[in-house]
């Protein structure tokens, strides 16, 4: 079941902190670094965010969440983990499909790291395509992906 999160609430904060902190620290390892700038989030930060967060749920727990901000024309996938205890069940892709069929949108984008190929591989089979790579000051090289 997927569900949208109230974040701004303290426990459902730490919930989805949870999961990102289990999740980033793979792909922290996946991509080879110590220094993971998505594991510096803090909870608060994620009760301030302007963006909407849904959650994939298993026996009610939050196996999954997808962060997205949406204004009107782009969605934009801002975040996209799985609790390292539910992979391999095809939630990413779930949560992927579920706001992708759920907001009218002309083009949706999203970025990871180059060398993630695994997401990488993920969004190309949900249609995203490749349309720039770059370094961004914290040094880990990027690719953005779209669906227009």
């Amino acid at each position: 079941m997927i569900k949208k999160l109230e974040h701004v609430r303290d426990q459902i904060a730490q919930q989805i902190h949870q999961v990102f902190q289990r999740s980033y620290k793979i792909e922290a390892d996946i991509i080879g670094v110590e220094n993971f700038p998505p594991l510096l989030r803090s909870i608060e930060n994620i009760q301030q965010s302007d963006s909407q967060f849904y959650a994939y749920l298993e026996d009610g727990c939050v196996a999954g969440v997808i962060e997205i901000v949406f204004d009107g024309i782009q969605l934009d996938i801002d975040s996209l983990v799985v609790d390292p205890d539910h992979f391999r069940k095809g939630i990413a892709g779930k949560l992927i499909r579920f706001v992708l069929d759920s907001y009218e949108h002309q083009k949706a984008v999203v970025e990871t790291a180059v060398v993630n190929i695994p997401a990488i591989d993920l969004y190309k089979k949900h249609g995203f395509v490749e349309f720039k790579q770059w370094v961004p000051s914290h040094g880990i090289p990027k690719v953005a992906l779209s669906i227009e």
